[in-house]
C-alpha cells in the first residue's frame, strides 16, 4: 500500500504540481528554486525512489547543464564583460542568467519526475475523465508513448543484432541506415497495435454513451486541510510575485538584491507550500516506526527463531 503523500486525494497532487510549474515559471530567483529542487529530492528519496533519481538526475543535469554553458557563448547582453572569447564578450549577466535558466529547467524536470511517481494513471483518470474523457485518454496514451517507444526500440535492437543491425558499430553510413530499419519496424509496429486497439474499443463500444467512473477517492479531514493550506500558501505567493518579490533583476544590468521582510514572509510561505509532502511522508514514517515499537517492545526479541524457541522450552 501507498502511504504520505501518494495516499492523499489527486485534487492535493495536483493542485501541489500545478504549482510548482507555476512558481518555477515566474519566481527566477536562485533561493526559491534551489529551495524547490531540494525539497523535490528530499521527498523523492523519502518515497525511496532513489534508483530513479540515481538514473535520471545525470540526464537532466547534462541537459540543465548545457543551457548555462550556452547562454554566455550566444548572448553578450550586459554590462559586465568579464573576458572574451572568440572575440565576443562574456558578461556577468549572461553567465548568471544561464545558471538561473539551468535552476529552472532542472526545477521543472525533477517536478514532472516526482508527478509520474505520485499521480498514477487512474488518479489522472479520475480528475479529468468525467469533464473530458476523450482529452484525458488522448493525454495519457501521449504520454505513455514515450517510455513505451524507449522499451520497444531495445527490444527491436536486440532482435536486430542478430542479423548485424545494429547502430553502436560500424560506418556512419550504416549506422544511419541501420537505424532507419529499425526506426521503420518500429513505427509499423507502433501503428499495426494503433489499429488493434481502435478496433478493439470500437467492438466494446467506447464513446457510444456517457462514460460513467467508480470514484475511489474521497476528500477526507486531511485533504480538506492540505487544500486549504495549499491554497493559502500558494495564493500568498502569488500576491508576493505581482508585487515584485521573489524575481531577480539581471538584464540589463545585474542590481543588488535587498531581501526584505515582506519577501521573507513570501519566502516563508513558499516554504510551506514545498514542505507539506514532505510533512506528510515524515508523519507517515513516525506512526510506521511507533506502531513497529508498539508490535515488539523492549525487552522482546524481534527474532523468533528455531534456537530462541528453544531456549524458551528450556
Amino acid at each position: 500500500m501507498s502511504g504520505g503523500f501518494r495516499a492523499v486525494h489527486p485534487a492535493v497532487a495536483l493542485m501541489y504540481y500545478g504549482g510548482l510549474l507555476l512558481f518555477a515559471a515566474v519566481l527566477f530567483h536562485p533561493l526559491f528554486l534551489l529551495t524547490q529542487i531540494a525539497a523535490l529530492l528530499v521527498l523523492l528519496l523519502m518515497q525511496g525512489q532513489g534508483r530513479s533519481l540515481r538514473r535520471t538526475l545525470p540526464f537532466y543535469l547534462l541537459m540543465a547543464g548545457g543551457v548555462a554553458v550556452l547562454n554566455p557563448l550566444f548572448s553578450h547582453r550586459g554590462a559586465s564583460i568579464l573576458f572574451y572569447f572568440l572575440d565576443q564578450p562574456i558578461t556577468l549577466e549572461s553567465v548568471l542568467y544561464g545558471l538561473m535558466m539551468m535552476l529552472v529547467l532542472l526545477s521543472i524536470f525533477i517536478v514532472f519526475l516526482s508527478y509520474n511517481h505520485t499521480v498514477t494513471t487512474d488518479k489522472f483518470m479520475y480528475l479529468f475523465a468525467a469533464a473530458a474523457p476523450k482529452s484525458a485518454l488522448l493525454t495519457l496514451m501521449a504520454i505513455r508513448f514515450v517510455p513505451l517507444f524507449q522499451r520497444r526500440l531495445r527490444q527491436i535492437g536486440m532482435v536486430q543484432s542478430t542479423r548485424g543491425i545494429d547502430v553502436t558499430s560500424g560506418s556512419v553510413r550504416k549506422r544511419i541506415k541501420d537505424g532507419l530499419t529499425l526506426l521503420k519496424v518500429l513505427l509499423t509496429w507502433s501503428l499495426e497495435e494503433a489499429l488493434q486497439s481502435a478496433d478493439s474499443m470500437k467492438a466494446r463500444g467506447y464513446g457510444i454513451r456517457k462514460r460513467s467512473s467508480y470514484a475511489i477517492y474521497k476528500l477526507d479531514r486531511q485533504d480538506i486541510v492540505l487544500l486549504v493550506l495549499l491554497a493559502a500558501s500558494g495564493a500568498a505567493v502569488v500576491f508576493g510575485w505581482l508585487q515584485g518579490y521573489g524575481v531577480l533583476e539581471i538584464y540589463p544590468r545585474l542590481r543588488p538584491h535587498d531581501f526584505s521582510l515582506e519577501e521573507g514572509a513570501m519566502y516563508g510561505c513558499f516554504g510551506l507550500f514545498v514542505l507539506l509532502p514532505l510533512a506528510l511522508e515524515a508523519k507517515e514514517k513516525w506512526i510506521w516506526r511507533s506502531s513497529r515499537s508498539t508490535a515488539y517492545p523492549s525487552g522482546i526479541p524481534k527474532k523468533t527463531g528455531p534456537h530462541w524457541m528453544s531456549s524458551r522450552s528450556r
